[in-house]
């Protein structure tokens, strides 16, 4: 096992640059997750690290050693691909055990390995099939039981769950982890999937356009979002967003929903708020609850999960999605009013879109 350090990494092709001086210390056998949407640069410094990419400015470090100009066979890691990347013409006893047959080891030890990493992934009784006698979930494992048999420093995962049902992904989260917490060998886990980051992580590094967000266990990105984007990112449904203004009530300071859709009460500490002050309220959908006291809210639609239900609704010309645990049935067009716990509120700037910190804020 080992670390990876990432020091000022940056990529261009040609004129257009794509990662923008990133620093990332990844410590001796954690799972670090590395999301954000399409196009964000992800990827590129997944292959990056591998040495599949070339580094345009900065360093990579593998345990002790700056690895920029290694090549990957020589820098012991192991990536699982998209696309599993599997031989068809080899059985899966050949495929696990290529990469030390290039390596010209010993039979009796190719045959170790193998059969140890096919214990660990359940594979034993699938050594003898072909890759397309296999299932997509099967496929990955071999892919996986490919790394394992390397015993590599560190494992590099780019997004090896896409290809995949929804059953089966949600199966495979689990497993990965499960690999994970046994070897506990040095992960990065490329994803556009917030729930896997969420699931599968020690540490969420949340990207955009080529930079870093935010870095953070899963809960606290949930909780402390550092800005709108973070905050809208990560969660599932994505958080709400509600314009409001600071105003006052009984000489308390609430928020005043944008449009004249109902006044808010605000924490203690939003005491620190300039009255007239223009604020994003952020609150997520399982904080809000019916209340006859709330803003005024006109139904949308409602979407029964079975353990919840999801009711979409207007606010003052904003969606906004609630997550109840009671099973309610609301036609489109009914009047509610909802309301959430001040505890719960997320306050961001409008014009930076950066948290604020309301136990500061002047």
């Amino acid at each position: 096992m080992a670390t990876v350090t990432l020091d000022q990494v940056r990529k261009s092709f040609g004129a257009h640059a794509v990662l923008h001086g990133i620093d990332l210390d990844v410590a001796d056998g954690e799972f670090i997750v590395l999301v954000g949407p399409s196009g964000c640069g992800k990827s590129t410094l997944l292959r990056m690290i591998a040495g599949l990419e070339t580094i345009s400015d900065g360093e990579v470090v593998i345990g002790d050693e700056i690895v920029n100009d290694l090549p990957p066979k020589e820098r012991n890691i192991a990536m699982v691909f998209q696309n599993y990347a599997l031989y068809p013409h080899m059985r899966v006893a050949q495929n696990m055990g290529f990469s030390l047959r290039l390596a010209r080891r010993p039979r009796e030890e190719i045959d170790r390995e193998v059969g140890r990493a096919a214990r660990i992934l359940d594979l034993e009784a699938l050594l003898d099939r072909y890759p397309k006698e296999l299932s997509g979930g099967q496929r990955q494992r071999v892919a996986m039981g490919r790394a394992i048999v390397r015993d590599p420093d560190v494992f590099l995962f780019d997004e090896p769950l896409s290809n995949l049902d929804a059953k089966l992904r949600v199966q495979m989260r689990a497993e990965i982890k499960a690999l994970h917490q046994r070897l506990r060998t040095t992960t990065v886990y490329v994803t556009h999937d917030q729930i896997e980051a969420m699931t599968m992580a020690d540490r969420i590094v949340v990207m955009r356009d080529g930079r870093i967000e935010q870095i953070g266990r899963p809960t606290e990105l949930y909780d402390r979002p550092v800005n709108i984007f973070v905050a809208t990112f990560i969660g599932s449904p994505a958080m709400n967003l509600v314009e409001g203004e600071i105003g006052e009530r009984d000489g308390r300071k609430v928020l005043n929903v944008a449009h004249g859709a109902g006044t808010w009460d605000l924490p203690a500490a939003g005491g620190s708020l300039a009255t007239g002050r223009k604020v994003t309220l952020g609150i997520r959908p399982e904080a809000l609850f019916l209340a006859p006291e709330g803003a005024a809210a006109t139904i949308i639609v409602t979407e029964p999960t079975g353990a919840e239900t999801h009711v979409v609704m207007d606010i003052g010309g904003t969606h906004v999605t609630g997550v109840f645990r009671e099973r309610i049935e609301l036609e489109p067009g009914a009047e509610v009013r909802v309301i959430a716990s001040p505890e719960t509120y997320h306050l961001f700037d409008p014009a930076t879109g950066n948290r604020i910190e309301i136990d500061a804020a002047t």
